[in-house]
């Protein structure tokens, strides 16, 4: 990925640090692969704000993306690799023999032209979809799949990855991008590779204007509240408030969330922080 540096012409472009979007090839998205996005503010299905700070932003469309790879046994030529206003990494259209379109996550390296497939009997090469259980110890594998059947839902943000560190009978075992050590059923299906967009994190925004592209609204420090709207409201002069929480009570840093009886605990081996998890 390549990034772009603006010149100063104005405050906003002079610590501006943007995307080059070298790696697209086209800009018009599939008109059969899109659906209508309306935007909802924070509103919640009442129509109330359950999120505070929402509002504004561009028009987009939803890009429909094939996060399931069940078009097992039918190749794909790689038709496009385009941007997606939705999500941080960038997409790819596949065409497949028998003309259907589809858009997946784009790995890093994918090329317009490249034949890629999925399936229990494929080679574990960049774009290809398979079962865990098939994957050589060691691969780098994207959109990861926690139950089968349900599509990926692992490692989907862009320069994301797992890698697949062992196999336990019906259990594979990933390092995920946390650091942290879990299993996941063997036969599951992941893409091999890493996701596209991998500067993501090294972007600039430059100004504030550009969160207000995103429907990002200004966010007021709870410090500057008053005591009855947020616990580290009030004081006199700049009062640091406490320790950080939230305007709920809960404290911001270091508190754990994670519940002791959760059933998927069995499947941790070794939380991101290195420590296991207790039993």
């Amino acid at each position: 990925m390549a990034l772009k540096k603006y010149k100063p012409m104005t405050a906003g472009t002079r610590w501006r640090i943007g995307n080059a979007y070298a790696e697209l090839t086209s800009d018009t998205p599939e008109k059969s692969l899109l659906e209508p996005q309306k935007q909802k503010a924070g509103r919640n299905a009442q129509g109330r704000r359950a999120m505070r700070y929402r509002g504004g932003g561009n028009k987009h469309h939803y890009r429909i993306v094939d996060f399931k790879r069940n078009k097992t046994g039918v190749e794909a030529t790689v038709v496009s690799v385009e941007y997606d206003p939705n999500r941080t990494a960038f997409i790819s259209l596949l065409e497949y023999a028998d003309g259907e379109k589809r858009y997946i996550l784009a790995p890093q390296g994918i090329q317009v032209g490249q034949k890629v497939i999925s399936g229990d009997a494929v080679a574990p090469e960049i774009g290809n979809a398979l079962q865990m259980k098939n994957m050589p110890l060691g691969t780098n594998i994207h959109n990861i799949e926690m139950q089968p059947g349900h599509g990926g839902k692992l490692a989907r943000s862009a320069g994301s990855s797992a890698q697949l560190a062992n196999k336990e009978e019906k259990y594979a075992v990933l390092k995920m991008p946390s650091g942290e050590l879990r299993k996941v059923l063997i036969n599951c299906y992941a893409t091999v590779g890493v996701v596209s967009n991998s500067d993501h994190n090294l972007q600039t925004a430059g100004k504030a204007g550009v969160n207000r592209w995103k429907g990002i609204r200004p966010r007021n420090r709870g410090v500057a509240m008053n005591p009855v709207d947020h616990p580290m409201g009030g004081g006199e002069g700049r009062a640091s408030g406490g320790h950080p929480r939230s305007r709920t009570g809960k404290y911001a840093k270091g508190e754990k969330t994670r519940s002791r009886t959760l059933g998927s605990n069995k499947l941790i081996i070794q939380r991101r922080d290195g420590k296991k998890l207790a039993k």
